[in-house]
């Protein structure tokens, strides 16, 4: 079952992560950045939110109980 959810968090994280990538590079996240110094929040929200799920879906993977 931790394999399973393990491998389900990781997936999960790694597209957050290809969303949040692509927030980052977007037009918006630019001109916010131009203004505030930081790119949206959207963008920063998903980049943090894959880049904790991708650990814990690997943590999950490699400390998980061998069946």
């Amino acid at each position: 079952m931790k394999r399973i959810l393990g491998i389900a968090l990781l997936v999960g994280g790694l597209i957050l992560l290809y969303f949040g990538w692509g927030e980052y590079d977007s037009f918006a996240s630019d001109v916010s950045e131009t203004f505030t110094g930081s790119p949206t929040d959207n963008a920063v929200w998903y980049l943090t939110g894959g880049g904790i799920a991708a650990v814990a879906g690997l943590l999950l993977l490699f400390t998980g109980k061998k069946a």
